[in-house]
């Protein structure tokens, strides 16, 4: 029987070149999926700030209400010819009433812009990572491409984003 001779490129010593790729794709990779779940994770946050943030108004503005209706009540007894003493006394009441609701409205509404400027904030965070997670599977791709085409081009270009990528990610943390 005759034998048939069959040659592989599988040497290790064949292109190191490749191997140095392989592993630059492998931390590309993992930076990647770090920056993933960061801009992931920030999502998460901002929509959890956002809901909190709402809340809050909703509270500011049960509490506006209550004040309104105070209003509402003193214009009532103030509409009456002779107040009776009564009606005096509530009165009263409802000026100490509308302080506190004043009071605890504006506490609410300060409180609710801090939440929705944190919410904001993130929301900025989010971005930056979420262009650093592109530039970074941009760079992963292209410098996989070495692999199909054999050519350099595609790993300079490759790392080129994926350094703008992690330039972007870090900038995140900056904001």
């Amino acid at each position: 029987m005759a034998e048939l001779e069959i040659h592989h490129e599988t040497g290790e010593d064949n292109d190191p070149f490749g191997k140095k790729i392989g592993i630059l794709a492998s931390v590309l990779a993992v930076v990647l999926a770090v920056v993933t779940i960061v801009s992931h994770r920030a999502h998460t946050d901002a929509v959890l700030f956002k809901s909190t943030a709402n809340d809050k108004w909703s509270y500011y503005q049960s509490k506006r209400i209550k004040f309104h209706n105070i209003e509402l009540g003193e214009d009532l007894l103030n509409a009456l010819p002779n107040p009776t003493p009564q009606a005096v006394k509530i009165l009263e009441r409802y000026e100490k009433e509308k302080a506190r609701y004043t009071k605890e409205a504006e506490a609410a509404q300060e409180d609710a812009k801090q939440t929705d400027e944190r919410a904001e904030h993130v929301e900025q965070q989010a971005l930056r990572f979420d262009f650093g997670e592109g530039l970074l599977e941009i760079g992963l791709v292209l410098t996989s491409l070495y692999f199909i085409a054999r050519s350099k081009l595609f790993p300079t270009i490759g790392v080129i984003s994926a350094l703008l990528g992690i330039a972007a990610a870090i900038s995140g943390y900056l904001v």
